[in-house]
């Protein structure tokens, strides 16, 4: 009952100096409201990139085409000989004639001219079509793949896939720490703000000590102070991710630029971002305050 009583008491406390201080916390308040829009900015880029890789690997594929006069024994070994590659994930086989009728599908010239192709004349090549367990390791499972007997040829977008996987990890690498960094300056700059709005009690906080307070009585309403600033700081961050990343789906229809790049769906996403920006402005707060009361009081 009585740390309910002391923690009631704190936070009433708490409440009173974000008020009577009003220009000291507006400061704050504003400080972590700018960062963590920046912040929120960021993150939404970051996640997105996540997912546009995650999405693009989902769809990569290498395609192995046999040699022409490859015999349907041979084929039955190369099934299970590529299914057995410790990075394939799944294959699809296509014989010469199922290739010879997509491409029939395909267009009606191509139909008109295939359509006198028997089996014995198609020079068409049976593939493979493999998915990859690790993207990172395809350039190396598709070396191996090309050293098969009765490989003709193996195509993965080679050179393309390398440099746009490495694009996409650069450019999170770059957001995650812009993120970091933001919140490190965040916590600095309200150290500095909450120092003034501390020197501003000393007499308060000298009356406690004499009267025999404990560093945990005196650190708590401070401490509580940053975690309200930063309840505070996260309300505009909040509607600006909410409502900004809805406009911005919108408007591209959930794609940027193209079918490839595809966007977060809006729900539950925009909620977990939110919840993230809270709990970053609560900590952010709670952090600064902490370090403010610590060092520059030295209680």
């Amino acid at each position: 009952m009585k740390m309910l009583r002391m923690l009631n008491r704190s936070i009433r406390d708490s409440i009173k100096s974000v008020f009577r201080n009003f220009s000291l916390s507006l400061a704050s308040i504003s400080c972590i409201t700018i960062t963590l829009i920046i912040v929120a900015i960021s993150m939404l880029a970051s996640f997105n990139v996540q997912n546009f890789t995650k999405e693009i690997e989902k769809d990569l594929t290498i395609v192995v085409f046999l040699d022409s006069d490859t015999s349907e024994d041979r084929i039955t070994d190369l099934k299970k000989e590529i299914g057995n590659f410790p990075n394939v994930e799944s294959y699809e086989f296509e014989s010469k004639e199922d290739v010879k009728q997509k491409m029939q599908k395909e267009s009606e010239v191509l139909n008109t001219v295939l359509d006198g192709w028997s089996e014995e004349d198609n020079p068409l090549k049976p593939t493979f079509k493999l998915k990859v367990k690790n993207v990172n390791k395809i350039g190396k499972t598709a070396d191996k793949i090309k050293q098969i007997e009765n490989v003709s040829v193996v195509k993965y977008g080679e050179g393309m896939v390398e440099t746009m996987i490495s694009s996409f990890a650069t450019i999170q690498k770059v957001a995650y720490g812009a993120v970091i960094a933001l919140v490190v300056v965040t916590v600095f700059l309200i150290v500095n703000t909450i120092k003034l709005t501390i020197f501003s009690r000393k007499r308060e906080i000298s009356i406690m000590r004499l009267v025999g307070a404990s560093n945990f009585t005196i650190k708590t309403p401070f401490i509580i102070e940053g975690m309200i600033l930063g309840i505070f700081g996260s309300i505009i961050p909040i509607v600006f991710t909410t409502y900004g990343y809805l406009a911005f789906y919108n408007h591209f229809n959930g794609y940027l630029y193209t079918h490839l790049i595809k966007l977060i769906r809006p729900e539950p996403f925009i909620y977990q971002m939110s919840l993230i920006i809270l709990v970053i402005g609560i900590i952010v707060g709670m952090i600064g305050s902490s370090k403010a009361v610590r060092k520059y009081l030295k209680v």
